[in-house]
């Protein structure tokens, strides 16, 4: 860093993204992108769009905006859209915490969230997954303080029921609980019933995953029209033109077209059911996920010697350096193509596994002989 640069960021550590390597070709598993297109009236909407790409967006996003809320059954005052979740999740932690107003969230989750709070000087609580990696929720009930859950969570892919969810909004009542959906639409259930009956609570949801527009930047969070416009302030003081144009047009087309958008949930959802079959028939561990990818580990090999074989042979899956989940590793699904490769090369490196264990053995047989 620079001699210029301002000490109290000194330790801050950044968010890691998932690679997006040029060096070569990659069947990519690892940053949870749709494998599939968005609908074919995407592009020529955005291309519509690009044509007054000289002019600033609506810094109200007023028509995307009446598109989510029609969509989920809200008041566009419900809604604000914003450039990814991210973005939404940002403003909801610097809108509600502070050294008075501290957030907990859980100790193994989207690694986001504690370079929001250091970012933001927010002081921050995580709470333990049980051992089988689910949060449980009786820790978080009557806590006290704001509160960020995944839901489903990620890197596990495991999600809670509605009814925990509710309890926990439920005996917190003056503190915001936010509820980070990017993976609800791949088999969990969304909290959006919620909103209304409590005041006190956030949920994101982004277009990145499910909608196919990852590279669109889209996200968008919904709560009371109170939080709602507390967040806008903040908005507006900072990036009032936060979701270009092109960008709003794909995301009402989207909206639109939901039986394109049910059938690729449906295929993701298929598509994790089979390879989480082969990866068990395989002596995977394989956790039970609600989201569009696969937590898993094998006592065959170390999570970061898979996935550095997986990339020799032309394979991205995710793998983090955490001690705690350092022997596991998330595979994004893809298209069974995807997948089929997928399996295809762990077969292959445990084939030669087995291959290079056979030679170790017959060669310590001639020595003794």
């Amino acid at each position: 860093m620079s001699k210029y640069f301002v000490s109290k960021f000194d330790d801050l550590e950044p968010y890691v993204p998932g690679e997006q390597p040029q060096d070569m070709s990659y069947v990519k598993l690892n940053t949870n992108e749709s494998p599939f297109d968005p609908p074919k009236e995407v592009v020529p909407v955005i291309r519509d769009a690009a044509r007054n790409i000289r002019l600033y967006s609506d810094p109200e996003s007023q028509e995307l905006r009446q598109a989510i809320a029609d969509y989920y059954g809200l008041e566009p005052e419900n809604v604000m859209a914003t450039n990814g979740s991210d973005e939404a999740l940002n403003y909801a932690f610097m809108a509600f915490c502070d050294a008075e107003h501290p957030i907990v969230f859980p100790e193994i989750t989207y690694g986001f969230y504690p370079v929001i709070a250091n970012l933001n000087g927010i002081p921050y609580e995580t709470i333990s997954l049980k051992d089988d990696f689910t949060i449980d929720s009786r820790e978080y009930e009557n806590i006290g303080k704001n509160i960020c859950i995944a839901n489903p969570n990620a890197p596990t892919g495991i999600a809670l029921p509605l009814e925990e969810i509710e309890q926990i909004v439920r005996t917190n009542p003056g503190n915001i609980i936010i509820i980070d959906e990017a993976y609800v639409d791949f088999g969990a259930r969304s909290c959006v019933p919620l909103l209304y009956k409590y005041d006190n609570l956030l949920v994101t949801q982004t277009f990145s995953k499910s909608r196919s527009l990852a590279g669109g930047r889209l996200g968008f969070i919904m709560g009371a029209k109170d939080l709602i416009a507390d967040l806008n302030t903040l908005r507006n003081a900072s990036n009032p033109y936060n979701v270009n144009r092109m960008t709003a047009k794909a995301g009402i087309v989207t909206l639109r077209e939901n039986t394109y958008f049910k059938n690729s949930c449906h295929a993701i959802q298929f598509n994790r059911r089979y390879t989480r079959t082969a990866l068990e028939k395989l002596g995977f561990e394989v956790l039970p996920s609600s989201a569009n990818f696969l937590f898993v580990r094998s006592d065959r090999i170390g999570g970061e010697e898979l996935y550095l074989a997986l990339k020799e042979r032309g394979v991205l899956v995710r793998h983090f350096s955490d001690p705690k989940i350092s022997d596991w590793n998330r595979v994004t699904i893809g298209t069974k193509v995807q997948m089929d490769i997928f399996l295809q090369k762990v077969e292959e490196i445990f084939k030669k596994q087995d291959e290079e264990r056979a030679a170790e053995e017959a060669h310590k047989a001639r020595r003794i002989r």
